[in-house]
């Protein structure tokens, strides 16, 4: 096929109602991972603060250590999406065997390291934590990292789903995933009365699952682009290994400094006591819903604009990202009018005191003012940037935004102009509007199209 036929061909693939396809199911499986969130939150709330405290600070800790086989998936969702741009499915196989590889051994070291230096962690990074807390923290991060590989494998295999354009698999395991977890904490939280440690391996089960499922399936589909069959027959290929990387390490330092800097602001919480903690744990959890959609475009907008670019159809990438981006834009806008006019009712469900209440509708309307303007062009944007191969300028502004904006300026606000827990949300604003600004620029000025993956 020349290249005009190739990008014609691209050109009429991702149609409006393509798109729509693609997208539904991946708004879905983004509820169902919020809701899976929420539920582990509301059923743990019952157990007391402290228990929604402990896991709030693993999470946080959690994010940090499955990035890196996160990032490797990313990586893994545009190599393969570009092969199956230019129609070389078979490559596109071997690409997506290599992902499966690099993603379980970095998951099990990663996971190794978790088991043997959580206590150290945790009293390194929440050593001002209440007691109790610390306990159902420790409890809690004990069964996290053991399902950090399966998470991985999970993570993988549903990019490379996605990065066919099939959405629905993905989409009808995180509905299983999401019946079993809730079942899970049902009889370890109210059954048995585990607590933080029912909700721990309620999780752990669930991405037990959900990892088998996909794996299972992607071995059995021996006609698919990204089929898995005879991935036992290991065939290791450095440059498909280096192409996934290429963009992975980026995303991975990226996001990994994203999450230092979120664990050192959460620190300022823990340092204004319980009630400051669980409020920030549970406007979190409340504010996420506002992402949802969004955050499904922004999975859509690896597999598009990655097939878009791999078929030389800059034109096409360019015309999909304006899509995504308005449809992101108008998702925000109406889930934080949402969150505005239900905040109350929503945080009485949650079981806080008085002063965390307080507390949490301060942050959600920090919230709620600044994520329509700026939150889509801070986070959503630059997976156009990556799926082009640009991930090194992401980040390098996200790096710089996050440590000189919403790091700096959150224990400014925080402690100098003693605005307290508010001034971290504050901060966090402020950064995602200069994202915005870095990552629009970069796009207008196209020097995105200058990049090569494979």
């Amino acid at each position: 096929m020349d290249d005009n036929a190739a990008e014609s061909a691209i050109a009429r693939r991702w149609t409006n109602r393509a798109l729509l396809k693609l997208i539904w199911p991946l708004v879905i499986e983004q509820i169902l991972a919020v809701t899976m969130g929420l539920a582990d939150t509301i059923m743990v709330s019952t157990v007391g603060e402290h228990a929604v405290s402990g896991v709030s600070l693993v999470d946080a800790i959690n994010q940090l250590l499955i990035i890196a086989f996160s990032s490797l998936a990313t990586g893994g969702a545009v190599v393969v999406s570009q092969y199956m741009g230019r129609r070389k499915n078979k490559s596109a196989r071997l690409a997506s065997r290599q992902l499966i590889y690099v993603s379980t051994a970095v998951s099990a070291v990663i996971a190794v390291f978790a088991l043997c230096l959580r206590r150290a962690s945790l009293s390194l990074i929440y050593g001002a934590a209440a007691s109790d807390v610390m306990r159902a923290a420790e409890t809690y991060f004990l069964l996290s990292a053991l399902s950090y590989p399966f998470l991985a494998l999970y993570n993988s295999a549903a990019s490379l789903y996605r990065a066919t354009g099939n959405s629905r698999v993905p989409m009808l395991v995180a509905l299983l995933v999401n019946v079993i977890n809730i079942g899970g904490n049902a009889v370890f939280i109210f059954g048995f009365h585990w607590g933080v440690a029912g909700a721990g391996l309620s999780t752990l089960i669930c991405r037990i699952t959900a990892a088998a499922v996909l794996v299972v399936m992607l071995v059995q589909s021996r006609n698919s682009a990204i089929s898995l069959s005879g991935i036992f027959n290991i065939q290791i290929r450095a440059g498909m290994i280096h192409s996934i990387l290429k963009v992975g390490i980026p995303s991975c330092l990226e996001n990994s400094m994203f999450q230092i800097g979120k664990i050192m602001v959460s620190r300022i919480f823990t340092s204004f006591g319980t009630a400051a903690i669980a409020a920030n744990a549970i406007a979190a959890v409340i504010n996420s819903f506002t992402f949802m959609p969004a955050q499904a475009f922004a999975l859509a907008m690896l597999t598009v604009v990655g097939q878009c670019v791999g078929a030389g159809d800059y034109s096409a990438a360019k015309r999909n990202t304006g899509k995504l981006m308005k449809a992101s834009y108008g998702s925000v806008l109406l889930l934080s009018a949402l969150t505005a006019l239900l905040m109350n009712p929503v945080l009485k469900t949650f079981g806080l005191t008085d002063e965390a209440a307080r507390i949490a509708g301060i942050l959600l309307w920090i919230h709620v003012i600044a994520a329509p303007v700026s939150w889509p062009a801070s986070f959503i944007l630059p997976n156009s940037l990556r799926a082009a191969g640009d991930a090194r300028y992401c980040m390098i502004a996200a790096a710089i935004s996050m440590w000189a904006v919403r790091v700096l300026f959150s224990y400014i606000l925080a402690y100098s102009f003693r605005i307290g827990p508010p001034g971290v949300w504050i901060a966090m604003a402020l950064d995602w509007y200069l994202r915005a600004a870095c990552y629009i620029l970069r796009f207008r000025s196209g020097k995105w199209k200058e990049k090569r993956v494979i």
